[in-house]
């Protein structure tokens, strides 16, 4: 087939980035970009374009070692920081849909269980999750309550040895199929929000995938509607007693946005740029052409800064001092340059760009829902903006 390897990995690394890696991260890398050549291109564009999940293709995730974030014991991956966002990145090139999954379950699902289960939690649920076994979800978003989720209206009231969950979650990824899910919802008594963990299927549990999407449509997001779904006082997390408990979940997977938008940067990149020096017009390579050198230059420049930003707040990750701000200011970055590759790749490939088979047109489509959510480019703005004026533009 003509242009057969775009997509697959050529390797950019215009500023020496991988030589500060370690043999841990780099083995990490190296098992992922494997698979993404080999077993998720080939196959991707037909699931994305049917909008059904690539069930093979997950279940080799805990064969790769690779599920369950930074958590060490359980069966879980155990990784560094950086090397935690080097394979979100390489999943990222591959496809979105795919490395949205990982990051619902293990660094949403399984990271909220780490870091607010109590320890019989983390033995109960943890191991199941790191082989697959048991899949996760999470669900804080609400119909009216996106940016603003710390007002969350979904309640949950006291009820002798249980809990008694109701209101309704949208935009949950995993939610039509997870066994567990982590719902955060507002103690009746107290008013302070509180994770419990749903053991599908519940009586009043009901989730609805959510058609008619145009990103990430190898994944399915649900609506949620909870009504009277009883939960055990053992499944409320333990450490889990208030809105600064899940925004701690958060912070640890806003700055893995940012590797997620550098990997489908990468591929459009690489994508752009073996078309330019294959496809031949006017009776030479387009990479001949000035304006097209050009456009790959300017991509180049976004691109090597995408991994900057990336690889120094891993290194702040790694040395404990990743704030909620830099993880936003970089996430805020990088989605917004991705977006900038993106849409010249597109551009660049012409007719063949809208293509599945050419993959720029499905991280086109899939990087508008890594710009949106963890907290979305003005929700980003204004939170660092509140750090550097000391000035708080909203509630």
């Amino acid at each position: 087939m003509e242009y057969a390897h775009l997509g697959e990995a050529l390797g950019t690394d215009f500023f020496s980035v991988r030589e500060q890696f370690t043999e841990e991260q780099w083995t990490r890398f190296a098992t992922v970009r494997t698979f993404v050549d080999t077993e998720v291109l080939p196959d991707i564009g037909d699931y994305w374009e049917r909008a059904e999940v690539p069930w093979h293709l997950v279940r080799r995730l805990p064969e790769l070692g690779i599920v369950g974030e930074t958590i060490t014991g359980y069966g879980a991956a155990g990784m560094s920081p950086l090397a935690c966002g080097l394979v979100h990145m390489e999943l990222h090139r591959g496809d979105g849909s795919l490395g949205t999954f990982l990051g619902v379950h293990a660094g949403l699902a399984m990271q909220s269980i780490a870091m607010c289960g109590s320890a019989e939690q983390r033995e109960r649920w943890l191991p199941a999750m790191s082989t697959m076994d048991k899949l996760g979800a999470f669900a804080l978003t609400e119909p009216d309550h996106g940016s603003d989720s710390v007002a969350l209206e979904t309640t949950a009231r006291r009820d002798g040895d249980h809990w008694v969950l109701d209101g309704r979650k949208r935009w949950i990824g995993n939610g039509a199929v997870a066994d567990l899910v982590v719902v955060w919802a507002r103690d009746t008594d107290d008013g302070e929000v509180k994770g419990f963990v749903v053991e599908t299927p519940a009586e009043g549990y009901a989730a609805t995938v959510i058609g008619g999407k145009v990103s990430l449509r190898a994944i399915h997001q649900a609506d949620i509607v909870l009504t009277g779904v009883r939960v055990l006082e053992e499944n409320r997390l333990a450490e889990a007693n208030g809105f600064a408990d899940c925004a701690r979940v958060l912070a640890t997977t806003r700055g893995i946005c940012a590797w997620m938008a550098l990997g489908h940067a990468t591929a459009g990149y690489d994508a752009a740029l073996r078309y330019a020096t294959e496809r031949s017009q006017f009776g030479k390579p387009l990479a001949s052409f000035q304006i097209v050198q050009e456009r790959l230059v300017h991509m180049l420049a976004d691109l090597t800064g995408m991994q900057l930003y990336c690889m120094q707040i891993g290194r702040l990750a790694e040395a404990g001092r990743l704030s909620p701000t830099v993880a936003g200011l970089a996430k805020m970055h990088n989605t917004r340059a991705a977006r900038r590759i993106l849409s010249t790749a597109r551009d660049m490939l012409g007719g063949n760009g809208i293509l599945l088979e050419h993959h720029v047109a499905r991280h086109w489509a899939d990087i508008e829902a890594i710009h949106t959510f963890e907290g979305t480019e003005t929700m980003q703005t204004l939170i660092v903006g509140k750090d550097v004026t000391g000035i708080g533009a909203f509630a």
